[in-house]
């Protein structure tokens, strides 16, 4: 009984300050209201907001608010200032979270013409951002915090419109991360597992299995967000590396990237028997509901994990006349660390063409680039396209895909955090260095 009150208190709280979150920006200056009730659209609904024109606002007068690293410091200076207790749902070492943070302004507003993704994409992540703790009054204390930040460093050239523009669209995003916090209330905010085996494939990479205590629910392509007790509120993202298990175990490929983060703990000081969590699983790179199209996959490195699982998944799902194609791109013929995996795959699936490719030539490719390899093989433009691995391997196969005709609907990736953008981004603003959306 006590869990169901305090579930319904959250939801009351969810929807008042939902309605806040739809009412008009106040002007600079004036205190905003948290009693005056919306009009019209309900959180989320994307035909309410015209994101296009507070794009166009903000993009105009970038220079004012970048870099946002200043904005993000200045931004976590007056939070923890004024409300000291909220420094304990952050990890130790801020320097992730702000990278984090920067991407999501930088993807937030590229996407500002496109509401209905866009508000799709927050409202997964207000699902999500149930394990951190986040409350709905906590995009508030945020809201106040940024608006003092984005005035600080602009200064005097900073305008009444251009403020604006900005509460709109965090009002707007805000309004659908509480909404999608709102429709989870039923489901865990996260689930606790335990390590069943680890297994050392390199000096740097482990691959992990985990039984949760309770099902977790998600589809092979997905990819789930990670906390170790060693790293309290250190979160970061993995994919299963199979398809649903019937006894519950998922498995993980987790390469260290550097001294004392959450790969290093993973691979190094977890063993049998510790204890992990997960987070809600996110991401489209899925199969379609009826595949009925031949697929490409194209895999670097831990990339391998996800294309596994689709394998898997598409092995039972596959419509008869259809194949898949599968890059798989290495260092060398040591570094494909799955090499056994990928054998059974290809020996019980005549439908399936495995291609790997390494820096030494494997795979027909001269410089051994996968992306090279993907380029040189063959038409794609009738196929279902899926990426993952490195940022900067993902994010030129996307290019190298759409430029050769394959629609953009068919390319499927998961979010690309630390690549360059090799095009122009709308209204001819240059995505800067680190971003790609």
């Amino acid at each position: 009984m006590t869990e169901d009150y305090h579930a319904l208190l959250a939801r009351q709280e969810a929807m008042r300050l939902r309605d806040r979150l739809l009412a008009p920006a106040p002007r600079a200056g004036a205190t905003p209201s948290l009693s005056r009730p919306a009009r019209g659209a309900r959180a989320g609904q994307a035909d309410a907001y015209d994101g296009a024109a507070d794009q166009e606002l903000i993009v105009r007068s970038l220079d004012l608010v970048t870099p946002f690293g200043e904005v993000i410091t200045l931004l976590y200076e007056a939070m923890f200032e004024r409300h000291p207790y909220l420094r304990k749902l952050f990890p130790d070492s801020m320097e992730f979270q702000r990278t984090h943070l920067e991407h999501a302004f930088r993807y937030t507003i590229e996407n500002l013409h496109r509401p209905e993704q866009l508000a799709a994409f927050c409202v997964r992540l207000g699902r999500d951002h149930r394990k951190l703790g986040v409350r709905p009054v906590h995009y508030q204390v945020f809201e106040d915090a940024l608006i003092d930040a984005l005035r600080c460093h602009a200064g005097e050239r900073w305008h009444d419109d251009v403020e604006q523009a900005w509460l709109r669209m965090l009002r707007f995003v805000a309004a659908a991360m509480v909404e999608g916090a709102d429709g989870a209330l039923a489901e865990p905010a996260s689930w606790g597992g335990t390590v069943t085996h680890h297994e050392r494939r390199r000096p740097d990479l482990a691959v992990i299995r985990v039984r949760t205590f309770e099902p977790y629910p998600y589809r092979p392509g997905q990819y789930a967000t990670l906390q170790s007790p060693l790293l309290p509120h250190a979160w970061r993202s993995y994919s299963p590396a199979s398809a649903s298990a019937p006894d519950g175990e998922l498995e993980f490929h987790v390469r260290r990237t550097g001294p004392g983060g959450l790969s290093d703990a993973l691979v190094t000081r977890t063993g049998v028997g510790d204890s992990l969590r997960l987070g809600p699983a996110k991401g489209t790179m899925t199969l379609d509901d009826d595949p009925a199209r031949d697929v490409l996959i194209v895999a670097g490195g831990t990339g391998w994990a996800p294309a596994r699982a689709l394998l898997e998944e598409l092995a039972v799902r596959r419509r008869p006349g259809t194949g898949a194609y599968v890059f798989v791109g290495a260092r060398t013929a040591d570094d494909l660390y799955d090499a056994s995996a990928l054998a059974r795959l290809e020996s019980r699936c005549p439908w399936l063409r495995m291609v790997p490719v390494t820096d030494e030539g494997l795979g027909g490719s001269e410089d051994g680039s996968v992306v090279e390899a993907v380029a040189r093989y063959g038409d794609w433009t009738d196929c279902t396209a899926y990426v993952s691995g490195p940022p900067a391997m993902v994010t030129a196969a996307v290019y190298r895909l759409a430029a050769a005709g394959v629609p953009d609907d068919r390319i499927r990736h998961d979010p690309i955090v630390g690549a360059v953008a090799p095009t122009p981004a709308p209204l001819e603003w240059r995505a800067p260095e680190g971003f790609q959306a």
